[in-house]
């Protein structure tokens, strides 16, 4: 990707942020009390993600699971009983993601590109791979259309971490390096109304 296409895509992310935080921050706000209540706990999630040049920043997310001390794992599958009934409706039209429009304000992501994971994962990638973390990392993004029913498969399998770390993530690592390579202003407009259009229909 050139400055160019990083210009026009840092100014597209600003305004397209700003204008959706201007229009949703009551709609944000009463989904975050909701869960608070539902939860007992603080409505908005945060985590530390490896973003842009393998550099750690706070990710937001609006709660969809309940605390639970006693599990520890980082992968998600749609039967973990941490999971609330709103939270997988959140989850389901992926409205747990807006306040991550605050995270591309800042200009911590980007509307499109590769999601940010835990650290054990992009923070390892090697040789060419790092191609993927010389962009910021997205809302949505390629890997992020293909397995956008990521939880239900890792729920059908017999060890999800495994499958996740050995099957899923070198899927996404050759999607995610196609996608920077491949980068273009109206690819990114597409991915965009290929991800609504996926979850309205779901």
């Amino acid at each position: 990707m050139n400055i160019k296409q990083k210009i026009s895509k840092r100014l597209f992310d600003f305004t397209c942020a700003l204008l959706g935080i201007i229009s949703l921050w009551w709609f944000l706000l009463v989904l975050v009390l909701i869960v608070t209540i539902s939860t007992k706990s603080i409505g908005l999630f945060t985590q530390k993600r490896v973003g842009y040049k393998g550099k750690l920043f706070t990710i937001f997310k609006i709660r969809t699971m309940k605390i639970n001390n006693s599990i520890t794992s980082t992968v998600t599958t749609s039967d973990d009983i941490r999971l609330t009934g709103f939270g997988k409706f959140l989850r389901k039209y992926k409205l747990d993601e807006l306040p991550q429009l605050f995270n591309v304000l800042f200009g911590q992501m980007s509307f499109v590109g590769p999601r940010p994971d835990v650290s054990g994962f992009a923070d390892e990638l090697k040789g060419e791979d790092k191609i993927v973390l010389t962009v910021k990392p997205g809302i949505t993004g390629p890997a992020s259309i293909y397995f956008r029913n990521e939880e239900e498969l890792l729920a059908s399998k017999d060890d999800p971490i495994k499958y996740n770390r050995d099957v899923i993530w070198p899927q996404k690592v050759t999607m995610n390096k196609k996608y920077v390579k491949n980068h273009t202003f109206m690819g990114d407009i597409c991915i965009l109304f290929k991800t609504v259009s996926n979850v309205i229909t779901e």
